[in-house]
């Protein structure tokens, strides 16, 4: 009986991911060079996100593995900085090309938001005119959708309460 314990008990623990013994907040996750790339700051069964200094940086549980250094991820920490690096600015560019005045938008969670009024990309003053009424924005308060759909960064509830308040208040906010 004591083998068969000690067998499942070894299946069990070849079964878990590395990752699940470097989860631990605070833990430092090392790069392929041994070098720090970060610690932990939050983590679950499938995503452990990594404090990079300059970015937080989501890696897949299953990507650590313990190295000589500790738990780390087959990549260094310059990689991952311009990798996200490169992330940013691609979706800024996807952003910035559908900001364009009548364009679209849908809210965060993908209702119909309403249309583009005016876009002065210089000022980075954007003015929404939604079913409630007229709202300033800027480049920040978008994104563009996985459905390649012009996002505002805000619900539809959100928004309206914004126009609302522009509309007691005599203009767009």
């Amino acid at each position: 009986m004591r083998t068969l314990k000690l067998a499942l008990l070894a299946t069990v623990i070849a079964a878990t991911p590395m990752a699940a013994f470097a989860q631990d907040v605070g833990a430092t996750i090392y790069g392929n060079d041994g070098n720090p790339i970060g610690t932990v700051e939050q983590a679950n069964d499938q995503v452990v996100v990594i404090d990079i200094g300059k970015h937080k940086a989501p890696v897949g549980a299953n990507m650590i593995y313990e190295s000589e250094a500790g738990p780390s991820v087959n990549t260094t920490k310059a990689q991952i900085e311009a990798m996200i690096d490169k992330q940013l600015a691609d979706a800024a560019t996807k952003r910035d090309a559908a900001l364009v005045e009548g364009a679209a938008v849908v809210s965060v969670n993908g209702n119909p938001a309403g249309k583009l009024k005016s876009v002065d990309m210089a000022n980075d003053a954007i003015i929404l005119e939604s079913p409630t009424g007229l709202v300033a924005m800027k480049k920040e308060h978008f994104s563009v959708s996985s459905q390649g759909q012009l996002m505002a960064l805000f619900t539809r509830e959100q928004i309206a309460i914004t126009a609302a308040s522009a509309t007691a208040g005599g203009g767009a906010q």
